[in-house]
């Protein structure tokens, strides 16, 4: 079962999979390393990019991302405010701090090797880094990155399922594999599936920890939220994205004061809106962010707790600690069915994931019970497939950024549409989640975070791609 430790994590923006995971595979890579010798040995670091990594990696700040991670920084505790100080002994001055201890020459410009049209057999998202030593000897591992800041190496990718070693801990106490599984489970033990998954989590920790972690993730959320409506400014990456959460927040506070709205019944719409618009602008301008299941899709769940915060009777922590909890059934089910990697099934694995996560975790808040909570999520993940992920400029930007902001906005429709109904639904949550992890399959891979195909292509010949040879660089507003 993947945990809400595993799902739900705080990163550093854009993106969960070519920001995040990157950065995760190079204190792998260190790790590895000090293993397999000691870090002064080492004269050089190559790295090598491949797929969707190299095609949008400029855009993504995967390089970055990986310097950052050799240099010792980790996803969850980097000072996003002083990455630029960070690294800029290394473009400035060709010097890395191999672990933030070992002097070592670095060029990222002959360094880093970029194979956009080289696709690695396990998945689209995959890196090389090479260790050589002061001997001529050297040492190296392949990752891959699978969305949502999840990392494995070559070696746990091509093993295969059955030579894995049986687990050491007992079986969790309400196993499931499928949403038909889910369903029964709670069926026959009368659980809501939050009361369901904490059971689990608790198997393995105490429920303390697992309350406070809940509690961290959506206090991350919150400021998050709060940073993107008081930041202003253009994000970075050669768009000139002008932020709109700022004069938005300003807008909906000034019409709220004057009672403008009293008679705008969608009023809480705009919100919404707001809420993931904020979220996004960060994520987009290399802040800190909670995966969710993803930093490309990191709006919805946040705008949508939000909503149930601010729009919704009777709020409540515990009720925020529900909401997180039935997310991650949700989003299990669907990363080990099928995908949330926008690279490998598109933007329908982001976006769609995180519409049904949100959608069946507010069914639940409105009294839906288990079968409702699945609908919606059907829902959610039906009206999502075949949505591309065709990021202009290589950037989480356009159209990501608007389009968490209609998806958190139709996880609520699913939601109180699925609660006006009996639980019941003509194409089951498993069905649509296969059949979004075949939609991925027949999608040309120019849809899949590329930046060959689509919007990218066609908004406007003006836009200097990433493949041009534009880098982010970083700076916090």
């Amino acid at each position: 079962m993947i945990s809400v430790f595993d799902l739900f994590k705080i990163g550093i923006g854009p993106s969960s999979s070519h920001t995040v995971g990157p950065m995760v595979a190079a204190n792998l890579f260190l790790q590895a390393l000090d293993k397999a010798t000691t870090l002064d040995k080492v004269k050089n670091i190559e790295i090598e990019l491949f797929g969707s990594l190299a095609a949008t990696g400029k855009g993504h700040a995967t390089d970055t991302a990986i310097l950052l991670g050799l240099l010792g920084h980790k996803p969850a505790t980097i000072d996003t405010q002083l990455t630029e100080q960070y690294l800029a002994p290394i473009f400035s001055g060709h010097r890395l701090q191999l672990a933030g201890k070992y002097d070592i020459e670095f060029d990222a410009e002959n360094d880093i090797h970029w194979f956009g049209d080289t696709v690695m057999p396990y998945h689209p998202n995959a890196m090389t880094l090479h260790a050589i030593f002061h001997d001529g000897s050297s040492y190296q591992q392949t990752f891959y990155s699978v969305g949502g800041g999840f990392v494995i190496n070559e070696n746990d990718a091509t093993t295969p399922e059955e030579d894995h070693a049986a687990p050491t801990i007992a079986s969790i106490p309400y196993p499931f594999n499928t949403g038909a599984e889910l369903l029964e489970q709670c069926q026959k033990h009368q659980l809501t599936i939050s009361q369901l998954v904490l059971a689990n989590e608790c198997h393995y920790r105490e429920e303390q920890e697992v309350l406070d972690y809940l509690d961290a993730i959506w206090q991350a959320m919150q400021d998050c939220v709060s940073r993107g409506c008081k930041n202003h400014g253009t994000l970075p990456g050669g768009l000139e994205v002008k932020r709109r959460a700022q004069a938005l927040y300003l807008q909906l506070c000034a019409e709220k004061e004057q009672n403008l709205n009293t008679n705008d019944k969608l009023a809480a719409m705009d919100w919404v809106d707001l809420y993931a618009l904020a979220v996004n602008e960060e994520n987009a301008n290399g802040g800190n962010v909670v995966t969710a299941p993803t930093n490309g899709a990191a709006g919805i769940i946040p705008a949508v707790m939000h909503y149930y915060r601010d729009f919704l009777p009777a709020y409540s922590i515990e009720g925020a600690r529900k909401f997180l909890l039935n997310a991650t059934a949700i989003g299990s089910l669907i990363k080990e069915n099928a995908s949330i990697s926008g690279a490998e099934v598109g933007c329908q694995g982001e976006v769609g994931s995180a519409c049904a996560m949100a959608a069946s975790a507010l069914a639940e808040i409105m009294n839906g019970d288990a079968a409702k909570c699945l609908n919606a999520a059907e829902i959610g993940i039906e009206h999502n497939l075949g949505l591309t992920c065709d990021p202009v400029g290589g950037l989480v930007q356009v159209p990501c950024i608007e389009r968490n902001a209609m998806g958190a906005v139709k996880a609520i429709n699913a939601a109180r549409l699925a609660c006006r109904g009996n639980g019941q639904h003509f194409v089951s949550f498993d069905k649509v989640v296969e059949t979004m992890k075949k939609t991925g399959e027949d999608m040309n891979d120019k849809y899949k975070e590329t930046s060959r195909g689509g919007l990218a292509v066609f908004a406007d010949n003006r836009i200097v791609t990433a493949s041009q040879g534009v880098s982010v660089k970083y700076s916090q507003c």
